[in-house]
């Protein structure tokens, strides 16, 4: 589900929040890494839930509108091709899903199903809504697009939502967009025929992208003085305390990929520092950034100090 640029946005995070010296003992800023990488696992299952859950308040709605004592011939008929979404019920019926949510006890909905009610009102007074149900076709394709489209639409940028996911776990508010750009790639990719663990993936890629993370995380803290004093040597008409924490952060951990991670090219880290620059930063801060790590690669280069291994890695 991580993918490396995921990863150098937590190890971010993380780097900014210590924001201290160098610690002989990492264990407990590690751990909490690590359980920060892991409690993003923890939100996808939730927002996940929130579909089926969705779902479910669409099928307690449409029993007690038909058995309503007045009920006219449209509530006793209702369309129901909401509840009948072919991947709403895919999920719904999914075990293996439903199982790794409760085993983790993340059934939040149960006790504040406000929040379900808030998301199925949008629903319903959508035009996404109202165009899907009068819609006369019909089949997995349009009924995953339906479902691509409430996400992006109605439930990623609800306010509310956001709130509720700030008061429950603060460090969710960073990660709720990883999150749901990594559930808007799923849902479509998704199948009719998909298995029942596509919704479950794994969390790195692979043991490299775990380690990688506990290295980046370790190496750029330990180093952490060595890399302001080489940025303060790249910054000599600069004032220190002009230079935001946050690029300062995003400059050691691009330093230390440059010395202590041979096989990583050094265009695919400048590539990746200006793009995190650009979302998490300052607006000229992937300038600023570029131009320190621009001068830091022609020194290195000059030097023989740029530590890469293989054809192709400058």
């Amino acid at each position: 589900m991580l993918n490396r640029r995921h990863i150098r946005i937590k190890v971010m995070q993380t780097l900014y929040a210590f924001n201290g010296t160098e610690s002989d003992d990492l264990k407990k800023d590690k751990k909490f890494l690590l359980h920060s990488l892991e409690s993003m696992y923890d939100l996808y299952l939730v927002m996940l839930s929130l579909l089926i859950e969705v779902q479910k308040r669409a099928e307690d709605h449409l029993e007690k509108t038909q058995q309503k004592h007045l009920a006219t011939k449209e509530e006793k008929n209702p369309n129901s091709k909401f509840i009948n979404n072919a991947l709403l019920q895919l999920l719904k019926n999914n075990e293996t899903l439903n199982d790794e949510i409760k085993s983790r006890k993340l059934e939040y909905w149960y006790l504040d199903f406000e929040y379900v009610d808030i998301i199925f009102k949008a629903i319903k007074d959508s035009n996404i809504y109202k165009d899907y149900m009068m819609s006369s076709a019909s089949g997995f394709n349009e009924d995953k697009s339906f479902v691509i489209n409430i996400f992006t639409e109605i439930i990623a940028p609800n306010e509310k939502l956001f709130d509720y996911f700030e008061d429950k776990k603060l460090t969710w508010i960073d990660d709720l967009p990883i999150v749901n750009t990594s559930i808007l790639k799923l849902l479509k990719k998704v199948k009719e025929s998909s298995i029942n663990a596509f919704f479950i993936p794994k969390l790195y890629k692979d043991i490299e992208d775990k380690t990688f993370a506990i290295e980046l995380f370790e190496k750029s803290l330990l180093n952490r003085s060595k890399y302001n004093e080489e940025i303060a040597l790249k910054t000599t008409n600069w004032d220190a305390d002009r230079i935001a924490n946050l690029d300062a952060v995003l400059l050691q951990m691009a330093i230390c990929e440059f010395q202590k991670f041979p096989s990583i090219p050094v265009k695919v880290t400048i590539n990746e520092y200006l793009e995190v620059a650009k979302e998490y930063s300052t607006p000229k801060s992937s300038s600023f950034i570029n131009g320190i790590l621009d001068k830091i690669v022609k020194e290195y280069t000059t030097n023989g100090k740029l530590n890469k291994m293989g054809r192709g890695l400058m």
